[in-house]
């Protein structure tokens, strides 16, 4: 082992630690635990067991990864919890393994920020470059798409399938499924708009943006059904990937309630 490991840590010896990880005072980890290679645990980390972290993470004072799920199916199964790699958790988070009844894993991306007392449930399945802020918390199952933002507070019910590029409002609480490129406000949470801020800053050009813009009215008019709008904007906007990107979550789902605009 070419840990760095401070005395007073409790270490399992079953773990695997690559080149350069540090695990600091105070750190219990326990069996089946997996450190990648620069990986830091800054101190009084919890890991309780069956857990990989990839390359270069830093996870921050009492951090607790790896618990048993909060599943009254779960009677103790060798499930797991995989992050990946270049990922900040922040104090207080608690990341939990999966259940035999749902993925079996817990999933973390890559390049992810965790902020302060987050949680993120078994079965989750969380992807790239996530920002959650302070608290916010994701129910059992939920899927979150590269580069989502979850505000302060905000929370995800079990089940729900937030999308790529979308924002999550502070102290908004998610009961149905964000799209990608939404933006969702409000308690319980309605899509307000496009996350337009987070387009910009992610390089997308205004000819996309207004691409985006215009399907979005598209499928949130009044006339008609919402099905016969959705078939409206696949003949309009076939040779757009980003429109068709939403239309595919919204199909990908049907029993799943949609997170639509306010009356």
């Amino acid at each position: 082992m070419t840990a760095k490991i401070h005395p007073t840590a409790v270490v399992d010896d079953s773990i695997e630690a690559g080149a350069n990880v540090e695990i600091g005072p105070g750190c219990v980890i326990g069996p089946s635990v997996k450190l990648g290679d620069g990986t830091k645990l800054i101190a009084h980390v919890f890991i309780e067991s069956h857990t990989e972290l990839g390359r270069n993470n830093t996870v921050f004072p009492f951090v607790g990864l790896g618990g048993a799920p909060q599943d009254l199916s779960y009677k103790g199964e060798p499930t797991k919890l995989v992050i990946g790699d270049n990922n900040v958790i922040r104090e207080h988070a608690t990341l939990h393994r999966g259940t035999v009844r749902g993925r079996s894993v817990t999933t973390i991306g890559n390049d992810c920020l965790i902020m302060g007392n987050c949680h993120v449930a078994h079965d989750c399945d969380v992807g790239n470059n996530v920002i959650m802020a302070q608290t916010a918390t994701i129910g059992g199952h939920v899927q979150v798409g590269d580069f989502a933002f979850l505000g302060g507070l905000s929370g995800v019910h079990q089940h729900g399938r937030v999308g790529r590029f979308s924002f999550v409002g502070a102290s908004a609480l998610m009961t149905t499924d964000l799209i990608p490129f939404g933006s969702a406000i409000g308690n319980h949470a309605h899509l307000a708009g496009l996350n337009v801020v987070g387009l910009k800053r992610r390089g997308y050009t205004r000819e996309q943006i207004h691409d985006l813009r215009a399907a979005y009215r598209l499928l949130f008019a009044e006339e008609g059904t919402f099905q016969e709008r959705v078939e409206d904007c696949v003949e309009a906007y076939a040779a757009n990937p980003h429109v068709m990107e939403i239309v595919g979550f919204i199909r990908a789902d049907a029993a799943r309630p949609l997170c639509m605009p306010r009356d």
